[in-house]
């Protein structure tokens, strides 16, 4: 069985086809559904475009297999789901744009006009579905060739192409990324590199969103160091993330240099990338991974030579936790939870780091899982991944001591269940034994309770805890009711 024939073997074409010649209508599946089925990879979401109405073809596919339709008229498109697969159908169109607008002019056009439409050449192929020709291949710009090639470039000049819609640019970066296996690299073409960064500033009239969507898609590839550097070397990533791009070049004073934290937080973002072995994008944590790629965010704005001493980046850890809601505000990324995670990891990705270097006490363990709580596993593999250098021995020594880090946790979390820790000292109760109302009494006892705990003067039980509360309130002068 050929490729295509292969690719086609599912009965939902041979349907689309016989259901397109009796409304008269040229119908043909295109764009990642064709290049991926010469890239022998797995794609359920199938795209239809149609010489003609693309919704009244998906409407009647929909009363033959009873699927129910999603029709939107202000696109052209209809959308259904039939045994397993995605099919989105679309009237052949020729768009063009004004400068100044994402929003294109859209007119009915052909097959070719459509084609031409596109963003990459390899994204333009098209199967025939009708009888007539089924399974023929329709490639006018070397899609296949480029396929097998490693190219990423477009069917127009990229100028007209990325002018049209500044998101191929980013595009262009995620499918190299994404496409590339060890065994078959892809590369963007010369010329569209260099239009890129021509056009870089153009990047400014998307939605936030629109590139976010991008680049947690390069985030969730297995090596995104390679989209970051080409979105660097093309002026493309100062233009949403300056944050990351100051982070760039390494300054030498006094004979004293530091590492090019760039270059740095990069590998930490390999290295998470590597550690995650989900095997769905689903599963994927995309979060820890914006976590690894903003953890050091905090170095440029603290950068200080001392002379006799070196270079400095204290507190960035605070700093750069300090900066995560901004920079996700301005991108319109999620305040909630996975904001606070991204937060937190950053704030936190030192603290195992010092337990590596410092002695492992039960105490600072104690401290280390109640303020990470269900998110250590997470600082974990960002912390382990910070462990980069270019002396092999120093990087074998530490990842020695952070095996000793981790066992030692293991030990005091199965002693003293410190990770979901709650007090077991409430106001309520402090308000009940004493007969008082809410003050900041109450807020200092428990307080003590806790640090107690957590500094291991006391065990984590109801009653060491309760028995502490007494004397510390006698201390402050409260007496039972």
């Amino acid at each position: 069985m050929t490729i295509i024939e292969n690719a086609l073997s599912n009965p939902v074409f041979a349907l689309i086809g016989d259901t397109a010649d009796q409304l008269g209508l040229r119908a043909y599946v295109i764009g990642g559904y064709v290049r991926d089925c010469f890239l022998g990879r797995p794609n359920k979401d199938i795209d239809v475009v149609v010489e003609g109405s693309g919704i009244a073809l998906a409407e009647a596919i929909a009363a033959k297999t009873g699927a129910k339709v999603s029709v939107y008229s202000n696109f052209g498109t209809a959308m259904l789901h039939h045994k397993g697969i995605e099919l989105e159908f679309v009237g052949a169109r020729k768009e063009s744009y004004h400068r100044e607008s994402r929003k294109p002019i859209v007119e009915d056009g052909t097959l070719e006009e459509d084609q031409l439409r596109r963003d990459f050449t390899i994204n333009a192929m098209a199967f025939s579905l009708n009888k007539a020709d089924f399974g023929a291949l329709v490639d006018p710009f070397g899609g296949v060739r480029d396929l097998a090639d490693g190219v990423i470039r477009t069917p127009l000049e990229p100028q007209q192409t990325y002018s049209d819609d500044p998101l191929r640019m980013l595009r262009a970066i995620r499918f190299c990324v994404q496409l590339s296996t060890p065994e078959h690299p892809f590369h963007i073409v010369q010329e569209s590199l260099q239009a890129m960064y021509e056009m870089r500033e153009r990047l400014k009239i998307l939605s936030s969103e629109r590139i976010v969507e991008e680049v947690n898609k390069m985030l969730l590839t297995d090596k995104p160091s390679v989209a970051f550097r080409l979105m660097d070397e093309t002026g493309l990533l100062e233009q949403f993330l300056p944050e990351l791009t100051n982070l760039k070049g390494v300054e030498t004073v006094d004979g004293k240099g530091h590492k090019d934290n760039f270059s740095h937080s990069l590998q930490v973002l390999d290295n998470v990338a590597m550690a995650d072995f989900s095997t769905t994008l689903e599963m994927t944590n995309v979060w820890l991974r914006w976590a690894a790629l903003l953890h050091d965010i905090g170095k440029a704005p603290t950068k200080r030579f001392i002379p006799g001493q070196g270079w400095t980046f204290h507190g960035h850890e605070v700093v750069g936790a300090r900066m995560v809601p901004r920079i996700f505000q301005r991108l319109h990324m999620p305040l909630n939870e996975k904001m606070k995670y991204v937060q937190k990891l950053v704030s936190l990705h030192l603290r195992p780091i010092a337990l590596v270097d410092d002695e492992v006490t039960d105490s600072a363990v104690r401290r280390l899982l109640f303020d990470a709580g269900d998110d250590i596993d997470d600082l974990m593999i960002l912390s382990n991944a910070d462990i980069t250098s270019k002396n092999p021995a120093k990087v074998a020594r530490l990842r020695r001591n952070f095996e000793l880090v981790k066992e030692k946790m293991a030990e005091v979390e199965e002693k003293d269940a410190i990770r979901n820790f709650k007090n077991p000292i409430t106001g309520d109760m402090v308000m009940e034994i004493y007969g008082i109302g809410p003050c900041n009494l109450i807020g200092e006892i428990k307080e003590y309770v806790k640090e107690a705990i957590l500094d291991g003067v006391i065990p984590n039980t109801q009653e060491a805890a309760e028995r502490l509360m007494r004397e510390k309130a006698a201390q402050l002068g409260l007496k039972e009711k």
